[in-house]
């Protein structure tokens, strides 16, 4: 074991860290970086649309194959609340490393098992483990200077739901024609490519608390940046309420195509997925020209009006014309990558060398969203159908804008607008519009050396 922990954890000479002359964030990595997260969060979309087919494969109750989704999206928040936090201490390149390698060797299992119970717990396991795009975005945080910083994280984020959208179209196009085990074989061979190219070109950066820290202290110290930073809070609220419209939307767009007047099939259905394709296209575009260009805040209410605009056009005549769900399927698309990168861009500021948990702050909140938005979305659905559903999403954007308005893009109190109302940066080059930061490769001499020593 220790010899196999040597191989993968050795680093090539053109990786390692150079305290006089550390690497340069470059497309290539970024793009990188979006690569391996895109079919690293694929992992937990594959057996969504192939659910029926595992059913029979297995010979068990459809209703015991639909609990693999959930407990997956289990295992993902635990891996998200226990490992990721640990980004902050040790060095990135083996901690990501070594997650790839044991996820793809675990994978092996749900390629070849027949048991339904042997496949349930892999997945599970193997969700823990898949949180390897939630270590990407602080990394870029911490690497992209912070005037690219927006455009840097569109692109990682771009990588992420174009993952989402191929794992959903290649498990259910594969699995029409041959069997379903070679989707996991596909994403089996992906995940080792995955680690390879890592291996070879992810540079060795060290870590951003050489010094060590205490994990229990680790994870409560995510509460206590929850006391400390209101801009976190802010943007922890924002994104819970965005979330919930998102995942009620699609979650209820089902219903909506299936029955009257449209009566679609699932084919049909799956297609309105490639929507979000260009919403991927347009938000680097838009971090690029304008994320990085005004202050944050700015970008996120520019999100959450789009979600609004969409939300709109889709509830109110998506009954009667297909257009509805269309327009909303875009705009809700686009609103929410633009607000979540402007958050991110924001909170990333906050707290340098704690990026990890700041991360994880958020994407508890995010995921606490997404849940309620599945349940409220289910419940209102059932009870009132598509108008009612879509209009309690209404409400929830309406909440975000609330919060939104409370506190100004200067202000750094729990409220107010004390800084001013400017949409220019105040601070050219930061990320936040007011927080000058030092960007990656300006850490002071002494503490790479004490960081690469801790590596060593």
């Amino acid at each position: 074991w220790r010899k196999l922990y040597n191989i993968v954890t050795w680093t090539p000479p053109k990786c390692r860290w150079d305290p006089e002359k550390p690497p340069k964030f470059s497309m290539g990595l970024n793009v990188l970086f979006a690569f391996a997260g895109a079919f690293t969060v694929a992992n937990l979309y594959y057996n969504h649309p192939i659910l029926n087919i595992l059913a029979e494969d297995f010979g068990v109750a459809y209703e015991k194959v639909a609990q693999i989704p959930t407990v997956m999206q289990a295992g993902y928040a635990a891996g998200l609340l226990f490992l990721c936090p640990l980004g902050d201490l040790f060095p990135r390149r083996p901690f990501v490393l070594i997650l790839v390698f044991f996820t793809a060797n675990m994978w092996l299992g749900l390629c070849i098992t027949t048991n339904m119970a042997v496949f349930t717990g892999i997945s599970f396991v193997t969700a823990i483990t898949t949180v390897t795009p939630q270590l990407m975005l602080p990394l870029v945080g911490d690497l992209a200077p912070p005037h690219r910083r927006a455009a840097a994280l569109s692109i990682v984020v771009s990588g992420f739901m174009l993952g989402i959208l191929v794992a959903r179209v290649l498990s259910g196009t594969i699995s029409n024609f041959v069997s379903w085990r070679y989707v996991y074989w596909m994403s089996l061979g992906l995940q080792y490519t995955i680690f390879i190219l890592l291996w070879l070109f992810m540079p060795n950066y060290p870590s951003t608390n050489p010094g060590g820290l205490n994990y229990f202290k680790m994870l409560w110290s995510i509460l206590v940046m929850l006391t400390k930073h209101p801009v976190l809070v802010q943007s922890c609220i924002i994104s819970f309420f965005t979330a919930s419209t998102f995942t009620g939307f699609w979650t209820t767009l089902t219903f909506l195509l299936s029955g009257a007047p449209y009566h679609y099939d699932p084919v049909v259905i799956g297609l309105f997925g490639l929507i979000g394709i260009a919403a991927m296209c347009f938000g680097p575009l838009y971090a690029h020209i304008v994320t990085d260009k005004y202050v944050p805040l700015m970008s996120v209410i520019v999100g959450e009006l789009c979600s609004l605009l969409g939300i709109c056009l889709g509830t109110y005549i998506g009954s009667f014309t297909v257009a509805g769900p269309v327009l909303e399927a875009f705009l809700i698309d686009f609103g929410m990558q633009t607000a979540q990168i402007a958050n991110r861009s924001s909170i990333y500021a906050i707290e340098p060398k704690a990026r990890n948990r700041v991360n994880t702050a958020f994407m508890v909140s995010t995921f606490c969203g997404q849940l309620m938005g599945t349940a409220a979305g289910n419940h209102i659905y059932a009870q009132g159908g598509w108008v009612r559903s879509g209009s309690a999403s209404v409400g929830f954007i309406g909440a975000a804008l609330v919060f939104c308005a409370i506190r100004g893009p200067y202000e750094t109190r729990w409220v107010g607008w004390k800084g001013g109302w400017s949409l220019k940066k105040i601070v050219r080059g930061s990320a936040d519009g007011h927080t000058a930061e030092k960007e990656h490769h300006q850490q002071p001499r002494e503490e790479q050396v004490v960081a690469l020593g801790a590596e060593e």
